[in-house]
């Protein structure tokens, strides 16, 4: 066999093997994002959700934790769920332990913890990172200027707010401690949620 046939079999295999070794991508990243509803993301059961799903819903996307000062917002959160889910509202919290290492448990332990703590009824997924260098492809998104100009920047705690329209563009973000049932964070979803779904 020619010496360039051999190596050329030899470095395919070899690169076929690789990828085999390689763990299966926890969170897919679109080739050219058009907006949150371009990814999709595990739940917090490990399966994979098409955030597309989420289309003519309203969403607020917040990374979360369970050792934070900000953790009783879950209570906000979920009173906020309780209201406007009718409406079209959708919460997807996301856990991560970027901060302050203040979301050390598993996904099944964080499950445990919102719904018997908070009785947490919204949507809870798997456990990732929203910063740098292992920032998952959603938070790349949110947080990046060529992205999300109007309101992309760093994750600076637990917390954060982005509030997404039906069409899967951000429309507003709040800061970590800023309580998800504050006037100016309702009065905004409630906006949201009065437009018509196309």
């Amino acid at each position: 066999m020619p010496f360039s046939l051999t190596f050329g079999l030899a470095a395919g295999l070899t690169l076929l093997t690789l990828a085999a070794l390689l763990p299966p991508a926890a969170e897919a990243a679109p080739a050219k994002p058009t907006g949150v509803l371009s990814y999709t993301v595990q739940d917090i059961d490990g399966k994979s959700v098409p955030l597309s799903r989420y289309k003519g819903k309203v969403l607020m996307i917040v990374n979360t934790a369970s050792l934070c000062g900000n953790t009783p917002q879950y209570a906000s959160l979920e009173k906020l769920n309780q209201k406007y889910k009718a409406q079209g509202l959708r919460i997807l919290a996301f856990p991560a332990n970027d901060f302050g290492q203040q979301e050390p448990g598993t996904n099944g332990e964080i499950r445990q913890f919102c719904t018997a703590k908070y009785n947490a009824t919204f949507d809870l997924f798997s456990k990732i990172s929203v910063k740098m260098p292992n920032q998952a492809p959603l938070y790349t998104f949110l947080t990046s200027k060529e992205t999300d100009p109007k309101f992309g920047g760093d994750i600076e705690w637990n917390f954060a707010k982005f509030l997404v329209d039906r069409k899967g563009q951000v429309v507003a973000r709040f800061q970590a401690g800023h309580d998800p049932l504050s006037p100016d964070v309702v009065a905004a979803l409630e906006t949201e949620l009065k437009k018509p779904i196309h």
